[in-house]
């Protein structure tokens, strides 16, 4: 490592039994000072790792005196030599755990405050706002210095492949035009155009759409990206992608592409493997029937089950409303739960409730064959058995069902189903479960704006013979769109494009868009197209979560080093904040008095 010498010879993580006898200089910050009567034991840490430092009165006076009003964090400069450390007193979990640095001088470099919370502890648990407040101190931590390694060396990695693959990386406008459709966006006002704004990009889905018709054949950024949209534990206000284009290629040219990148990355960053090669492939319609989501888990099994048709039999009222409204009834079989007790069953109840739900009906086959459900009281023994049957259930399992409104019953399932394998603990913590989720519609209708969408985006393909669909039933078009999930999260999405002037321009009058906001919006992409563009596909994938995977973390703050808060606060900076009146008056703008109510 190609140290600048003058404060440091070595790092605290690089010395061992080789290096015994000689001279080192080390700097870093006290992670802990331990006073032995005699002698002052520091710990000096740094980002590579943490050496032992000796200091010894009969060795030096003056080093001891000084180690002795040292204190945690602050910045040290440590000169000695590097010794063996007695038998018995090696420390296996440092890659320094062999050695140690009896101390000829010590600077105190900087001294330091006492810090909020604990650097040197890693079970403490610390609250999030005081850690990203001071989130400098909080990067100190292992832990957390960890996760930023780590994403640092995915992100070289995924250039280093991309490099090989003849992809070249391109940046893109970070101030571009505002376009409405999709999340709401961050705008810039220009100083120099009174009244008009720049957008901060939600993606840069046209403009490396644009390199492909400028003939840049294969792109790639890692692009940051805007959205002003309500925040969760795997959203940010800003975010890092992943973002890649190919032009003359079909959906399967992109996804093997990003097959083998996930593969490589797991394998060259993480210890972590892969549960199923080459990755399972499953329809949209496949997704919500069998998992009640777009973005199963499929770490575990336990898949949803319709019975609406056996539902209908009977006279269980339940059922019987809610089919009667156009509901549907599923269930989920939990092997060898056949034995909860009415309170873990009143547990899962309340949890589908505070998700939406009615109710769970429940119906434990316990080990000797009794039935206990309240279906038994509205339904034969052999419209029980059909619904047993149907969910393959056996001797001790547990089934489960919700009546609902289609898009309540696979959402609250969907979370039941990954609450259960927690708690049955099916989840192998070192295992990536990825799939592709495909055929998705290309439209939904949405019933209370009354127009069509985009199911993803509006830029998405579609095979040619439902092309001529467009016009006649266009919500059973399927698009040429590929979602990437792994372990229930969606870490990318993309498709192959139109490439066609007028094909675009119809899957927006489609969306309601009249021509003149076409033009406005994207007559500059319409008007490419038409001068010659090629075949050409692509997908984004999620930087901050494919991250949070790999470090095992449940929330990508984790992974951002300066990250927002859930209510996209920035603690550490302050902002937002207000800005002052002459900023506002050149920027031509007056903030408006909001009126109390």
């Amino acid at each position: 490592m190609g140290l600048a010498v003058h404060y440091r010879t070595h790092t605290c993580g690089e010395l061992n039994v080789a290096t015994v006898g000689k001279q080192v200089t080390l700097a870093g910050w006290v992670n802990r000072r331990r006073d032995h009567g005699g002698l002052v034991f520091l710990d000096i840490r740094d980002r590579y790792g943490i050496t032992q430092v000796i200091c010894d009165p009969e060795h030096s006076l003056e080093v001891h005196r000084v180690a002795s009003e040292l204190r945690s964090e602050y910045v040290v400069q440590v000169s000695g030599t590097v010794a063996r450390r007695l038998p018995g007193t090696e420390n296996a979990h440092l890659s320094t755990g062999a050695i140690e640095v009896v101390a000829d001088s010590i600077t105190m470099l900087s001294p330091s405050r006492t810090t909020p919370f604990p650097i040197n502890s890693e079970t403490i648990q610390i609250d999030e706002a005081l850690r990203l407040k001071y989130r400098y101190l909080d990067l100190r931590r292992p832990c957390m210095r960890d996760n930023i390694v780590l994403r640092h060396r995915v992100v070289k990695a995924i250039r280093d492949y991309l490099d090989e693959r003849e992809f070249l990386e391109i940046e893109t406008p970070i101030l571009m035009k505002s376009t409405p459709e999709g999340a709401r966006d961050y705008l810039v006002p220009s100083r120099l155009y009174p009244g008009e704004f720049y957008a901060l990009p939600q993606s840069p889905q046209q403009l490396k759409q644009l390199l492909m018709v400028a003939g840049m054949d294969r792109y790639f950024q890692i692009a940051r990206c805007f959205r002003d949209e309500d925040q969760r534990a795997d959203r940010q206000p800003e975010f890092t992608q992943l973002d890649l284009e190919m032009s003359f290629v079909a959906e399967e040219d992109v996804m093997s592409l990003i097959e083998g990148l996930l593969v490589f990355l797991i394998e060259k960053t993480t210890s972590k493997h892969i549960k199923e090669l080459p990755f399972p492939r499953i329809t949209y319609k496949d997704a919500l029937d069998r998992y009640g989501t777009d973005h199963p888990d499929l770490r575990f099994d336990l898949p949803l089950v319709e019975i609406s048709d056996l539902a209908s039999r009977g006279n269980f009222a339940v059922f019987q409303n809610v089919l009667a409204h156009k509901g549907i009834v599923k269930g989920i079989r939990v092997l060898g739960a056949g034995e909860y007790s009415r309170r873990e069953i009143d547990e899962l109840t309340e949890f589908v409730r505070m998700l939406g739900a009615k109710g769970l009906v429940s119906l434990a086959i316990s080990p000797n064959g009794e039935v206990k459900s309240p279906l038994t009281k509205f339904m034969s023994t052999g419209e029980v058995q059909a619904i047993i049957d149907r969910l393959e259930g056996q001797l001790g399992d547990l089934l489960l069902f919700v009546a609902d409104d289609a898009k309540i019953c696979n959402d609250v399932l969907y979370r039941l189903r990954v609450k259960l394998a927690e708690r049955l603990k099916l989840i192998d913590p070192n295992e990536l479960a990825l799939c592709w989720v495909v055929d998705f519609p290309l439209l939904h209708f949405d019933e209370e704006t009354q127009r069509y969408e985009a199911e993803h985006n509006p830029f998405s393909g579609m095979d040619e013979e439902h092309v001529g669909r467009l016009d006649s039933d266009p919500l059973h078009i399927r698009a040429k769109q590929y979602d990437i999930i792994c372990n229930g999260y969606e870490i990318g999405g993309g498709s192959v494009r139109i490439n066609v002037a007028a094909m675009q321009h119809k899957v927006f009058s489609l969306m309601k868009m009249s021509d003149e906001q076409i033009k406005e919006q994207f007559g500059h992409m319409l008007e490419a197209f038409e001068y010659g563009a090629p075949p050409h596909g692509g997908i984004a994938l999620g930087i901050d979560r494919l991250v949070m995977l790999f470090a095992d973390e449940e929330s990508i703050r984790e992974v951002i080093a300066f990250p927002k808060t859930q209510s996209a606060m920035d603690l550490l900076m302050g902002a937002p904040s207000p800005v002052g009146e002459k900023q506002l008056q050149e920027l031509h703008l007056q903030l408006r008095t909001e009126q109390k109510r």
